[in-house]
């Protein structure tokens, strides 16, 4: 399994493409866009991280200019639903840091900005990364997530809520659930919560059928 190349850049595409010579050898390597733009000029030397994917017809391989972005994508082909390509342009759209913020911090409208993330699809993501990108084996320590935690804005906003599930009913209705799929699963919370935990207990149920 290849896990880095050093050598020279042949040739690079605006869609995401690098070729890189090796030993004599090109390998084509899949890449971010915004990688694209900072990789370095045509017949430099470069040097990427890799993930080697394998497929029954094919193996592609991707390419990092950092170690935090490659273990970044690791962890996002662990989510549901989530694939390379869809991988790639999380991280065309974040960085780690930004990344783990957002997901840290239940930021929705930050997901959404990635081609194809729509609320639901975002909210879901959330659950699943965020046990997963906080025990990452990250290369540095992410002040601007530390700070993130420490109390700034989710979805609801557990501090002011005077009724958590209504504030549950509120974003659900906003992620765009139906009135009857949002009744049901609201019955299914348990009695005490704040608004925070409750939105996350609702959201999986809802990703499980609403059971």
């Amino acid at each position: 399994m290849i896990g880095s190349l050093r050598g020279r850049l042949l040739d690079r595409t605006e869609r995401g493409e690098l070729l890189v010579e090796v030993g004599g050898v090109g390998y084509r390597v899949l890449v971010a866009p915004s990688t694209v733009a900072k990789i370095g000029p045509v017949d430099s030397e470069v040097f990427v991280y890799i993930h080697t994917h394998v497929r029954e017809d094919a193996l592609i391989l991707y390419g990092f200019t950092t170690r935090d972005e490659r273990v970044c994508f690791d962890v996002l082909l662990s989510a549901h639903g989530v694939g390379p390509a869809l991988a790639v342009a999380i991280l065309g759209s974040h960085s780690p840091e930004s990344l783990r913020v957002a997901v840290a911090t239940d930021d929705v409208d930050a997901l959404t900005v990635v081609p194809g993330v729509g609320k639901k699809t975002a909210a879901r993501m959330i659950i699943e990364l965020k046990s997963k990108l906080a025990g990452a084996d990250f290369g540095s320590y992410d002040a601007a997530l530390a700070a993130a935690s420490d109390g700034t804005a989710s979805m609801v906003s557990a501090a002011a809520a005077a009724d958590p599930r209504s504030d549950v009913r509120a974003a659900l209705t906003e992620l765009g659930y139906g009135s009857d799929e949002v009744r049901s699963v609201i019955r299914k919370l348990p009695p005490d919560g704040t608004s925070a935990s409750l939105l996350r207990q609702a959201l999986s149920l809802l990703s499980n059928g609403g059971t």
